[in-house]
Formats: structure tokens, C-alpha cells, sequence
């Protein structure tokens, strides 16, 4: 704050105003706005402007008037990306090591930006800028993000002054868990009236620019707009699915041949690059003999059935027209800002956060669900659902074969930070007024961290020596602005370490030198006794040819100089954790320890990190409920959603329970008799009996209840081993938000004809009897 240079005397008549230390922050006139728009999960040989054969209108109106980057790199997954794109800082120096969910409480990973790290929203907000955070967050700590929780994390805690999206790595398209500013908000419409997130949120884009423009038409602002597309669910409405009939029926071993020569016609990659085998290290073992990982593994095209070809091409059909309906959205955005005149002076910033995903496995995956509960999709599980794919009544992913064609030529996908198919991704830099380069191309090695740097020279910013009165670490990213106006400029960059879910990579000088080690979930461990290998990336993009043996003093080299930069930058422990690792593992979560839980009708859903977790324990769900009419019907409790989930809820004039196995079994318990009038404890309980024989798949026995009067059961009901998902799991008392836990109602189904006091769950294994003998008791108190 400036000094007070006025006058003050005992009449206000005598004395003299000063604005000077009081006024906001303007800035200088002219000042460009900033688009940073971030795609999910989307391989470098995706895009038509990449030489892919998925149609970009909007992406390639953008690189007509920009520069695409060929060498850009990312972190190889979401929250560390961003964490980087926007702190201009390596992921480990911001305490971003892997994703919000998978953070394990060490200064590389502890999922929590640190002040002296700031955000380019909270430098520009200080320099008068509007600034909106508008689709996917993603860094907010797991067990941060709930009403109870703080809110320091949250992109009104961090420069951002509007924020619409999702707080996590993925939500559904059709329906998402909405975040408006501080608060959980309903989406606005239903698929059946035409909703999609990816047209709401180019919606809410427009109208936040909008409604500043009316007001200060010369204030610049900074946009931060990430949609949803390509992550997981692949959701989009048939028609644009439709648009691609036939168009990967070639197989993924073909489309990769197919694209790199666009990629060579487009100068995309050097004309000598060729193409990794899809299955690289199908012969590598881990430390304890382990084999390579069949979720990462490729089945070869010509080893597919017919039915599975033909699955296989409507899974990348529904992604192509996901992203390609996205896409034009995101044009509707450009459209306005043409109109409005505001385009030529926006600096635009796209980027795909990693490469393309290989989460779908081997088979594509109806149900993404599935993966993060330990199974691997069957194709045919999936080829009931062939005709829904892309639907609302599907959570679905690709087959892993994909991925290493929308990552063409290179090796792996996403989560691989040690091969180019996780790291080398998308990129394309526009400022028609300010960047004389149009529908250029720059090889220059890039790093994500090297982004706001560079905007930060593009606006003459010096990097802040304090940020909201705090002192600021340097940035570890070099700008590449002089890259932007001459091919032929050196950054001066030179080094860049990668480290992510216990596979490691550094570049130094045009060599590349890597592990080979499975990603987590491999649990391999181990680290010392790593592969090697070496690769002069500046010739070889596709890493084909390791010169380990061939160059040992080079190799020697980079690995100090990987050490060396963990040093300096945060890079251990590394961790390579499984599933069952990661989610036992300790976290700071609001409800640790509780093993009861007590929700009430009227608030907001409870979401994952905050919710009662059951991964396929014992567990009682009770409810007070007082019944006034015969025809009472609704929810009475729910937890998760159409692709798994259970709910308590009476149709029928009966109670009725459904646990949602997967989205594909929805197992039904049902009272015979009619629900009584007055006031009553319905409720349900789950006994695990053992595992299904061969699997990791609990089993439990299903009892309904009214009072302590047992109504109906049902043996052998499958559970969830872990948790419901990423996205759609929360708990609501009254009513289903959101999708439906089962077709046997039509969402939000709420309770009426009575009225609920409040649910109880257990997850303390005690007999349902005496659960609820105690809220009895309660309940005769209140």
C-alpha cells in the first residue's frame, strides 16, 4: 500500500483527499486478456490440427492465428499439471506430486499450493485484472473439499473471483456435481432437456466475461476454462458419436501409421521419427518377478474378434465426438469474443493436461467405476451396452489401444512420466495482436511450468517478489517468448526432471534418460533396482532406440542430474502405491475415525472424502421416518449413483432396497407388506459373509427392517470392495440428486406423504438390533 500524500486537518473543508493507497489495482491500458483453456487426457495425435483425424474447428482456428508447440510436455497427470501450469513451478515444488485423491503428506505431495507458490490469478488480480476459474478444479485436497471443510484451497481462496465447475478429477457430463463459487448448486437442466456440462460451462464463460464487459469495458481479465473432455465418462449425445461412423474401423495399429505421416506432413515430428511397439515392455518383469501390468497392456487389433472391432471403434467414435462437440462449444466462446471485439487482444493458452489415458485397460470399460475398484472390463460386459455408450445409462472409457494411438508415435499414456506418451502432449499459444507468428510451429523443448513465465514476459510482468504480502519462491519455468517471435531464439532452457507414480525422467540438452517402472497401482517398489534407459529424444522422439549400453558416461550423467534435481525440487519419495495401499492409507479427513454417521433431509449432498466410506463392510443404514399417507413413496436415503450405489427408498407403499452393483446388477430387497402409518425406524442392514470365490468381491447378507421387526432379505449380495467413484458418490437424505441409484425410479424421487427426521449410519459391524435400540431410545427422547 502506498503512503497517504493528502492533508488532514481538524475540518474535513481544510483538508485534502488522497485516492492513491485506496483505489483498486487498474491495469496498464490496453492490457491483453488471458485464456488458458485446458482439455483432459487428450494424446498429442488426437486433433486434426495435429495431424489426428478428430475435426478441431475451433482448436485449428486457433492455431491458424498461433503457434503450435511440438515438444510441449506436462506431468503426465491432471492436478500436477495444473498445479504447475498455474504457479509457473515444477508439481513438487507446489506440493503436487500426483492427484488431490491419491496425496500422501510429504512436502512433494501433500496436495496443498503453499502462498509463497501463488497462482497467476492472484498475481493478476493485484494488477487489476477480472479472474474467472470456469470447469475442472482439481486442487483442493480430497479431504478439503466439503461444506465443513476450510475453504483456503478453493478458487476463491486463491485470486479467482467467480468460480462454476467440479472441485474433482471428473465428474459426469450429463450429471455433474456442481460447485458456484463456495456452494454445491443443482446443474440447470437434465439430459433429457438437452443438457451437456460442455455447453454449461462455455455458457457460464460468455456470461462472466459478459457481465464485467457491460460494466468496464477496457478491464482486462484473466479466464481459466477447463471442460471435462477427453477424461472419463466419455459422454456426448449420439448424433455427434454418430459423425464418426466408420471412421476408426482401420484399428489402432493403423490409425498410428496413418497419423504419423500427418504428423511428418505437418512438421509435428521430425521426418526420420518412427513408431513404438503398442506393447513395449510386455517382456519386462518387476523386482519380485512381476508381470508388466495387464491393465496397461494392449490387445493387438488383429487378435480382436469381429464384435470386439466393432466395440472397440464406437468406444473412440463416442470420444472423437465427445471432444469434437466440445470443441464447438468452445467455439461458441471464440464466437463471442470476436463479436464483442475482444479475440485479437487475447492471449490464448491451450494445452491437454497429460496424454491420453490408458485407464480404460485392455477391454475398454463400460463402467470407469470398475477400475478404481481393482477389475478389468470384459468386452463382452461391454457389448450389452453397446447401443447406450456415451449415454447416460454408461460411465465409459476406451480400450488401452487407443491411447497409444491418440498418443502417436510415442510410447505409453498418461501416468508415464518417463515416456513421451504420457508427458508430450497439445499445445497451442495465440495472440493475434501481439504474436506476429500465425499457423506456425515451433520445436522448442517446453515444459508446462514453462507457461506462466512466459505470460508473465508476454504482459511485462516481472515475477512478483511478494503476492498478497507474502514472500514468493522463483519460478522454476523459463519463459519461451523469444521462441514465439523467431524459430530460431533459445529459451536457454536446458533441464527438466519428471517424476510421477514411481516412473522417473530427465531431460538435459536434446537426451532423454528414464526408468522402466510400472505406474502406480504397480506397487512394485524397489526403486534402486530400476531400468535405465537413455535416448537422444531430440532425434528419436518415440524413444525406439536405447543408447544406455552405447553411451554409460551420458546415462551416469542424466541420473545424477535426476537425483540432483529432486534434490533441489522436491522429488522424493517416489511412490508407486496400489489401490489397496493408497486407499488405507492415513489422510486428515473430518470424519477420521467415526464409524457413526448422522445426515438430516434439507442439507447438500455429502460427497466423497466426507461421506461414510463402506468398501464392502458391515454396515446398518436406519432411518426416522414418520408416515402420514398411504401413499408415502421417495428416497429415504441414497449414496452414489447410476454406476454404483445403494438406496433405501419406498415405491409401492413397501420399503425397498437396491444395492447398484457396478451399474450392471442392481439387487433388490423388498418388503412384502405395506409400510405402516405413524412414526417408525425403517432401515436396512448389510452382514459381509465372506468373498466371491476367486475374487476380491465382498458378499453380505441383506435384512429390511421396521423398527427391529425383520421385513425382507436377500444372501449373496455383491458390494464394492472400495469406493463408488470419483464422482457421483454422495450421500442425500429425501431425495436423489442427480443420477438415479436405479431404474426402478425416475430422479430426484423425493419423499412425501411423510416426513424424515433424520439417518443413521453404522459402520461399527454392531448388530442392527441394537443400532437400533439406541436411536429408539433417542428418538422416544426427542
Amino acid at each position: 500500500m502506498t503512503e497517504f500524500n493528502g492533508k488532514i486537518e481538524l475540518d474535513i473543508r481544510d483538508s485534502e483527499p488522497d485516492w492513491g493507497p485506496y483505489q483498486a489495482p487498474t491495469a496498464p491500458p490496453g492490457a491483453p486478456n488471458v485464456l488458458y483453456l485446458v482439455w483432459d487426457d487428450t494424446g498429442i495425435a488426437t486433433w486434426d490440427c495435429f495431424g489426428g483425424l478428430v475435426e478441431m474447428p475451433a482448436m485449428s482456428r486457433i492455431a491458424e492465428r498461433g503457434v503450435r508447440l511440438s515438444q510441449f510436455h506436462t506431468t503426465a497427470l491432471c492436478s500436477p499439471t495444473r498445479a504447475s501450469l498455474l504457479t509457473g513451478r515444477n508439481a513438487t515444488t507446489v506440493g503436487m506430486a500426483t492427484v488431490e485423491e491419491f496425496t500422501n503428506g510429504f512436502p512433494n505431495c501433500n496436495g496443498r499450493i503453499p502462498e509463497d507458490t501463488a497462482l497467476l490469478s492472484e498475481v493478476l488480480a493485484e494488477r487489476g485484472y477480472n479472474t474467472y476459474c470456469v470447469g475442472k478444479w482439481h486442487l483442493t485436497p480430497l479431504e478439503e473439499s466439503n461444506l465443513a471443510a476450510t475453504k483456503r484451497h478453493w478458487p476463491l481462496s486463491r485470486g479467482f473471483e467467480r468460480f462454476y465447475g467440479f472441485m474433482g478429477g471428473e465428474t459426469d457430463q450429463w450429471y455433474p456435481e456442481l460447485v458456484y463459487d463456495n456452494h454445491p448448486v443443482a446443474p440447470p437442466a437434465t439430459p433429457e432437456d438437452g443438457y451437456h456440462l460442455s455447453k454449461d460451462l462455455a455458457d457460464k464463460t460468455v456470461e462472466f466475461i459478459r457481465d464485467a464487459k457491460v460494466i468496464a469495458p477496457d478491464k482486462p481479465w484473466f479466464s481459466y476454462l477447463c471442460p471435462g473432455a477427453g477424461h472419463a465418462p466419455h459422454h456426448v449425445f449420439k448424433e455427434w458419436a454418430d459423425k464418426y461412423a466408420g471412421r476408426f474401423d482401420m484399428g489402432y495399429e493403423a490409425y498410428r501409421e496413418i497419423v504419423l505421416e500427418n504428423q511428418k506432413r505437418l512438421g509435428i515430428v521430425p521426418p526420420e521419427t518412427e513408431l513404438s511397439p503398442v506393447n513395449p515392455y510386455l517382456d519386462v518383469k518387476g523386482p519380485n518377478g512381476e508381470a508388466w501390468p495387464y491393465q496397461d497392456t494392449v490387445r493387438p487389433w488383429d487378435t480382436l474378434n469381429d464384435e470386439e472391432k466393432r466395440l472397440f471403434s464406437r468406444m473412440a467414435e463416442v470420444f472423437a465426438g465427445f471432444l469434437s462437440y466440445t470443441d464447438a462449444q468452445i467455439g461458441r466462446v471464440l464466437d463471442y469474443l470476436e463479436e464483442s471485439g475482444q479475440l485479437d487482444n487475447t492471449i490464448i493458452v491451450v494445452i491437454s493436461d497429460n496424454g491420453a489415458s490408458g485407464e480404460g485397460g485392455p477391454n475398454g470399460s463400460v463402467n470407469e467405476v470398475k477400475f478404481f475398484n481393482g477389475y478389468v472390463d470384459t468386452a463382452e460386459e461391454s457389448l450389452r451396452f453397446y447401443d447406450q455408450l456415451g449415454s447416460p445409462e454408461t460411465y465409459n472409457h476406451y480400450p488401452i489401444g487407443w491411447a497409444m494411438a491418440f498418443n502417436t508415435p510415442y510410447k505409453l499414456f498418461k501416468r508415464y512420466a518417463s515416456h513421451e506418451g504420457g508427458i508430450a502432449d497439445t499445445a497451442i499459444i495465440s495472440w493475434p495482436d501481439g504474436i506476429d507468428a500465425h499457423g506456425e510451429v515451433r520445436d522448442h523443448y517446453v515444459n508446462v511450468c514453462d507457461v506462466t513465465p512466459t505470460i508473465y514476459d508476454l504482459l511485462n510482468i516481472a515475477p512478483p517478489d511478494q503476492v498478497r504480502g507474502i514472500a514468493q519462491k522463483p519460478l522454476d519455468g523459463v519463459s519461451f517468448k523469444a521462441a514465439l517471435a523467431d524459430s530460431s531464439a533459445d529459451t536457454g532452457k536446458t533441464t527438466q526432471f519428471y517424476t510421477m507414480l514411481g516412473t522417473r525422467g530427465i531431460w538435459h540438452d536434446g537426451w532423454f534418460a528414464n526408468t522402466v517402472h510400472a505406474a502406480s497401482p504397480s506397487g512394485w517398489s524397489h526403486f534402486d533396482k530400476d531400468r535405465w534407459e537413455l535416448f537422444h529424444i531430440e532425434a528419436d522422439r518415440s524413444q525406439c532406440h536405447d543408447l544406455a549400453a552405447e553411451h554409460p558416461d551420458k546415462l551416469e550423467e542424466l541420473k545424477a542430474l535426476w537425483f540432483a534435481e529432486a534434490a533441489k525440487y522436491n522429488g522424493l519419495p517416489l511412490a508407486d502405491l496400489g489401490l489397496i495401499e493408497t486407499l488405507s492409507g492415513w489422510r486428515p479427513y473430518l470424519s477420521e475415525g467415526r464409524k457413526t454417521f448422522t445426515y438430516y433431509p434439507g442439507t447438500a449432498e455429502v460427497g466423497i472424502g466426507a461421506a461414510v466410506e463402506l468398501r464392502g463392510q458391515s454396515f446398518s443404514a436406519l432411518v426416522e421416518v414418520t408416515v402420514d399417507t398411504a401413499d408415502a413413496a421417495g428416497v429415504l436415503f441414497k449414496h452414489g449413483a447410476g454406476h454404483g450405489g445403494h438406496v433405501l427408498f419406498v415405491a409401492d407403499g413397501r420399503l425397498q432396497y437396491v444395492y447398484n452393483f457396478m451399474g450392471e446388477d442392481e439387487q433388490l430387497v423388498s418388503s412384502p407388506d405395506q409400510i405402516p402409518l405413524g412414526s417408525h425406524v425403517f432401515g436396512v442392514s448389510y452382514q459381509r459373509s465372506g468373498t466371491v470365490e476367486g475374487s476380491h468381491t465382498p458378499l453380505g447378507d441383506v435384512s429390511l427392517f421396521v423398527d427391529d421387526q425383520t421385513v425382507a432379505t436377500k444372501a449373496a449380495v455383491r458390494t464394492h470392495p472400495g469406493m463408488f467413484g470419483l464422482a457421483g458418490g454422495g450421500v442425500a437424505v429425501g431425495r436423489n440428486p442427480g443420477q438415479a441409484v436405479s431404474q426402478a425410479y425416475q430422479a430426484p424421487f423425493p419423499f412425501t406423504g411423510g416426513t424424515i427426521a433424520k439417518v443413521v449410519v453404522d459402520v461399527t459391524g454392531t448388530p442392527y438390533r441394537d443400532v437400533e435400540r439406541e436411536l429408539a431410545q433417542a428418538f422416544s427422547k426427542d
